[in-house]
């Protein structure tokens, strides 16, 4: 399992778009980003966690922060959540759960007695050099869109 921390390079990636095109780490260059990894579009938590990081995205624009949204969904799946619920940055696919293990957040889980692997929701802040400048690991939903945007904002 990789351990990343503060003031490491952010593991680089390019994974498929809903759109059809790839992004890249390369993409946000000279912007600060944020990369938040959650476990599966459409379920309840998943949904509200994108619905805040939409509402504040003027305001993450304003601090030269761009949002991208991570999970192991297929490209199809995160287009039709996209759409449905009004996304206006950027999803991506990671079913090979290549950038997922680089920030070594595909843990065993568990719920209801039954153990298997998944993604333990993670929000990263990504400074205009490419490095880590804060991880948020195990995160809660409610507030952390607003904890997020203050991080980005004093960086």
């Amino acid at each position: 399992m990789t351990t990343l921390a503060a003031g490491d390079p952010a593991p680089d990636f390019t994974l498929p778009a809903p759109d059809g095109g790839k992004l890249s780490l390369a993409d946000f260059a000279d912007r600060k980003l944020v990369i938040y990894f959650y476990p599966k579009a459409g379920t309840e938590a998943c949904t509200r966690e994108a619905h805040d990081f939409n509402e504040l995205r003027g305001e993450f624009d304003a601090a030269g922060t761009s949002l991208l949204g991570v999970s192991p969904d297929g490209v199809k799946a995160l287009g039709r959540f996209k759409a449905k619920h009004d996304i206006g940055f950027p999803l991506i696919g990671d079913e090979a759960h290549q950038l997922i293990e680089a920030y070594g957040i595909w843990v065993e889980k568990s719920m209801y007695g039954r153990r298997f692997m998944g993604v333990e929701r993670t929000s990263v802040l990504i400074d205009t050099k490419g490095r880590i400048a804060r991880i948020w690991p195990k995160v809660k939903v409610a507030g952390h869109a607003e904890e997020v945007l203050a991080a980005a904002r004093a960086l």
